[in-house]
């Protein structure tokens, strides 16, 4: 999710590897901070929206209101809809482009959902309250972003040490916060929400499939992805130091005890 004015740079890219992450992703285990809040017949936009999973889901829940996926990637676009289609949910559609210029209707929504995106962003406070443009009148706006530095894992790794360190650097070129989940609340009041309920979540990897899964993703991310490329290129890390992180991700997966823990900010705000 990089803007088309190329003000963003989106980290990770669209790789296989990123997607299959993204596809995970549930109303379950990615917003149930806010689906109390909803009900069918509303009308939610979703923001960064990648291949679709979440969106989807959403959208089941909130039938027969309008569900709308937007990011400015053509190809998970292109997966989102097909996705949608297999899946016969008839209340949801995807358009290619940034939300921020792409024409979407003012005050349209009742739900203005971003998972994952203002980390992204070189001035996350305006897309809040580009967000809270498009929510209607007593809609609400909707945010959950992870903090890197505060993810944790056991037991120690200097390759998983370095990873971060490199990521951080990566993002910090990029003008981007890597560690969102812990501003979300100052940003949504820099915003000009009043109304603003702040909670945190975690993801945990702890089962053997489970940690195999994400450190084979990060390890495959590690040098094969956008963020490699853009570590390369900024001069932040070597390709063989990237392929060295890849094995130590695996190495620490094959720990009996081991552990990864992602903590994340969310903001409900009033529109």
């Amino acid at each position: 999710m990089a803007s088309e004015t190329t003000r963003d740079t989106y980290t990770h890219g669209h790789q296989e590897a990123v997607l299959r992450s993204h596809r995970w992703r549930t109303a379950e285990n990615s917003a149930a901070y806010f689906l109390a809040r909803l009900r069918p017949g509303l009308d939610l936009l979703d923001v960064g929206c990648g291949p679709g999973s979440l969106t989807i889901d959403l959208a089941r829940r909130l039938d027969p209101g309008r569900v709308v996926g937007v990011d400015v990637s053509d190809q998970v676009i292109s997966e989102a809809s097909a996705t949608a289609v297999a899946a016969a949910v008839p209340n949801v559609s995807f358009v290619a482009g940034d939300f921020r210029t792409t024409g979407l209707d003012q005050k349209s929504f009742d739900v203005v959902h971003a998972h994952q995106v203002l980390q992204h962003l070189r001035d996350p406070v305006e897309a809040l309250d580009a967000m809270r443009r498009l929510a209607r009148p007593k809609g609400i706006v909707v945010a959950r972003d992870s903090d890197y530095s505060a993810m944790s894992w056991a037991p120690s790794s200097v390759s998983l040490d370095r990873w971060r360190d490199i990521y951080l650097s990566v993002t910090r070129r990029n003008g981007a916060e890597a560690d969102a989940g812990r501003w979300l609340l100052r940003w949504a009041h820099r915003a000009g929400f009043g109304e603003v309920l702040y909670t945190t979540s975690t993801w945990t990897f702890a089962t053997p499939a489970d940690r195999r899964w994400w450190a084979d993703l990060w390890a495959e991310r590690t040098v094969r992805s956008s963020f490699a490329q853009q570590a390369i290129d900024y001069g932040i890390a070597t390709g063989d130091e990237l392929a060295d992180i890849a094995a130590g991700w695996r190495r620490w997966a094959a720990e009996p005890d081991a552990v990864f823990i992602i903590p994340h900010g969310e903001v409900v705000a009033e529109a």
